[in-house]
């Protein structure tokens, strides 16, 4: 198996993660925290998605699809390509408000689509390229893919773990 692959094995399953996660979800339940503190599967998935698209869209050279659709809009927020979620108090989790659970599953496929581009267009090589220097030791292509990878698929169990929080209730 080849590198690109690989990733893109890894990658193409996150799609089924984020629509198990909100399917069937009222916009009230995407919004719905399980506990105080706590963040609601929309925020989850809107954030893993955020992401990913501003971390591809920096590998790309490009612009956000955050930025450049009307994505912002169904989410109640407005197109800052700076606000992926990070940082955000409980209070700012809050103003994250999908209209729909599909809302938030086309936003990933688009993101998804975009980032199947990016990895199938590899080449082995590429992954040794330093993409941020900000970090000791400077963060590689390669390391860059497997931190989104690895923070979608964390996003992504804990919007299926709230959703059955919220389903038992």
């Amino acid at each position: 198996m080849n590198v690109n692959d690989l990733l893109i094995e890894a990658f193409d399953r996150l799609p089924d993660l984020v629509r198990s996660a909100v399917d069937g979800l009222s916009p009230d339940q995407l919004a719905r925290a399980p506990a105080p503190g706590a963040n609601p599967v929309g925020w989850l998935v809107w954030h893993l998605t955020r992401t990913q698209d501003h971390h591809v869209a920096e590998l790309l050279g490009q612009d956000q699809l955050w930025a450049t659709g009307d994505w912002a809009g169904h989410f109640g927020l407005a197109p800052d390509p700076s606000d992926t979620g990070y940082g955000h108090s409980p209070a700012r989790v809050g103003t994250v408000r999908p209209d729909s659970a599909q809302v938030l599953v086309d936003y990933y496929d688009a993101v998804a689509a975009r980032t199947r581009d990016l990895l199938r267009d590899l080449a082995p090589g590429d992954l040794d390229r330093v993409v941020d220097k900000r970090w000791d030791p400077p963060v590689t292509l390669g390391v860059r893919l497997v931190s989104i990878l690895d923070d979608d698929i964390q996003h992504a169990g804990q919007a299926a773990y709230v959703r059955g929080l919220l389903l038992e209730q």
